[in-house]
């Protein structure tokens, strides 16, 4: 079994997921630490790993993905 290692994220990544997920959370009335919040902070960061590296390509990878 392999193990897949990211590359470390530095400030300016953090930003980015950031200001995507704060941005998503607040259009749906949900805290960051709810556990739909933590959900959608995990799956930003496996976005933002598949190339939605901007604010808004993130945003709108988030608001196209089935949370369901």
């Amino acid at each position: 079994m392999s193990m897949m290692v990211n590359a470390p994220l530095y400030a300016d990544d953090i930003d980015v997921l950031a200001g995507a997920l704060f941005a998503w959370c607040a259009e749906r009335s949900i805290k960051l630490q709810s556990q739909e919040g933590l959900s959608a902070a995990n799956v930003a960061i496996d976005l933002y790993n598949a190339g939605y590296q901007t604010q808004d390509r993130l945003l709108g990878a988030l608001h196209n993905y089935d949370f369901h």
